[in-house]
């Protein structure tokens, strides 16, 4: 069977998923799973957009081994130079290129004619070799291109050194059978296409990026990019977890195979949930909480019967395992650091100490700490910062009754370090909390979205918050979990204005532009 490299950009184009704003800590831990599940490749950022994507993309170089990091450059050397900076400690350094090709782009965003696109493309491609071993073009909108044209500039950028050529359906407006045969003419048109490898890159605007990319692959795509849960902008990329999973479940009909864990799938997919706020619909493939749920009663008894009536694949064969009891109350300090080395979440000591002491905080109120409530402490403990607890929370209390206006009052110690306090009504107890932090916090403040969910289940499941909100006009995500479900929702809102702060502090602000 021939192996179909898997290259994830869940920390690019993931991360330009509207409110998602990740920390250098949180996409270090995002790209030591990735490595734990197998990935090829994994495009760790875009180094000349902000001096915090610069640091998050050099961390990930001297510290992932077993995957390929790539950064992400426009056709400028000043991109190429910086991209190099951050990368040149990787253990095989990748540069991944973009220019569109399509006249729409060349006409009104570039301002270019096809031969200044081809001069550009060639030039830089030839400038990125230099420095870097291996080097991605990536034709900007190929599937809205003249196919003739996109063979004449795949031609000659392949001549000027890129090791990878991609032909994105950057907008997600092509069909299967459209995208399918823009790769068949590419490999039968391009003379020296047997250089280079062919990679697909699908948007899910029409919900057929996974098919895109599978119907690439049948016609010569060796290596497909996407990211996990499908996360991305505007309606997302091609989620990687649902093509690996194909690839495997039908390989009597795919003759190809990956490289990924499976049973890495559904730890990944929860980790990249939780950091970046965005959950998992219910019934999605592969990792959703309904993929292998039972509810009519034809489907139970079939299923009680002979499993392959209604599962085409197992739980357990993408890392879906029942959420065992790992410790509790008496559990002590070794039990506990054994636990989380099985996890695979590397602590130092003192942040060690620290989830210990909030995992003996959670047995004394939760009989049974599961995985999962584990997991959760562990990825709150891994990626907080002193810097990112600019406005820390010192109090709250909520009168609240049927007969009772809801009232909060909140002390908080903001950045300055002076203590403020006050006290608002509201139509019930979050909103009451909500108008008084408002209060307290000097930026301007829009909630835009409030999720409450558990973790595990049982009446003293652990809550976790998520809030996104606009700060100043840039729109952020928070979470925050505790006990306590107003504590969380308080831990949220805090959350996601102090990353705001800490935005403000590392980044130049500069333009994420779309691929």
């Amino acid at each position: 069977m021939s192996q179909i490299k898997m290259f994830d950009t869940t920390l690019r184009d993931g991360e330009q998923s509207p409110g998602v704003n990740l920390n250098k800590k949180e996409k270090l831990e995002i790209a030591k799973q990735l490595e734990r599940l197998g990935m090829d490749r994994m495009e760790a950022g875009f180094p000349a957009s902000s001096q915090g994507d610069f640091e998050a993309v050099e961390a990930i170089a001297k510290t992932i081994k077993n995957t390929s990091v790539t950064g992400l450059a426009r056709t400028t050397k000043a991109d190429v130079d910086t991209a190099w900076k951050a990368l040149k400690y990787a253990e095989e350094p990748r540069l991944h290129l973009f220019l569109a090709t399509s006249p729409i782009h060349m006409t009104y965003k570039l301002k270019q004619t096809p031969e200044q696109v081809i001069d550009n493309a060639v030039s830089m491609v030839r400038y990125a070799r230099e420095k870097f071993p291996q080097v991605e073009w990536s034709a900007e909108d190929a599937s809205r291109s003249d196919l003739n044209f996109l063979a004449q500039i795949i031609e000659k950028v392949i001549d000027a050194g890129a090791t990878v050529i991609n032909l994105p359906d950057t907008v997600g407006y092509t069909t299967p059978a459209e995208y399918g045969e823009m790769f068949r003419f590419i490999r039968e048109t391009v003379p020296n296409i047997d250089q280079v490898e062919l990679s697909c890159h699908c948007h899910n605007d029409l919900g057929m990026a996974v098919a895109n990319s599978i119907t690439a692959v049948e016609n010569g795509a060796t290596q497909v990019e996407g990211t996990i849960n499908g996360i991305g902008e505007r309606a997302g990329n091609a989620s990687l977890e649902e093509v690996a999973v194909a690839l495997h479940v039908r390989s009597d009909h795919y003759p190809y195979s990956t490289s990924l864990k499976m049973d890495e799938t559904k730890r990944t997919s929860d980790l990249i949930a939780k950091l970046t706020g965005m959950y998992v619909q219910a019934n999605k493939a592969v990792v959703g909480r309904n993929a292998f749920q039972h509810e009519a009663g034809i489907h139970q008894d079939g299923v009680l019967k002979n499993k392959e009536t209604y599962e085409i694949m197992t739980p357990e064969m993408v890392g879906v395992t029942a959420n065992t009891l790992f410790l509790g109350k008496h559990s002590g300090r070794h039990a506990f650091k054994d636990r989380v080395s099985e996890l695979g979440v590397d602590l130092s000591d003192d942040k060690l100490k620290e989830a210990f002491v909030k995992f003996k905080q959670l047995t004394d109120h939760k009989k049974e700490v599961t995985d999962d409530d584990l997991y959760t402490i562990l990825m709150e403990i891994q990626t907080d910062t002193a810097a990112v607890n600019q406005y820390q929370l010192e109090m709250f209390q909520v009168q609240y009754g049927t007969s009772n206006i809801p009232t909060a009052t909140v002390s908080l110690t903001a950045p300055d370090g002076k203590t403020v306090q006050t006290a608002c009504t509201g139509n019930g107890s979050v909103e009451a909390l909500y108008k008084t932090l408002d209060t307290l916090v000097k930026e301007e403040l829009q909630l835009t979205d409030y999720q409450l969910n558990s973790v595990g289940r049982g009446k003293d499941a652990l809550a976790e918050s998520h809030v996104q909100l606009i700060v100043n006009g840039m729109t952020m995500n928070g979470r925050g979990t505790a006990q306590d479900v107003l504590e969380a929702s308080v831990n949220a809102f805090l959350n996601a204005v102090n990353r705001y702060i800490i935005h403000q502090n590392t980044s130049k602000d500069e333009p994420v532009v779309n691929k």
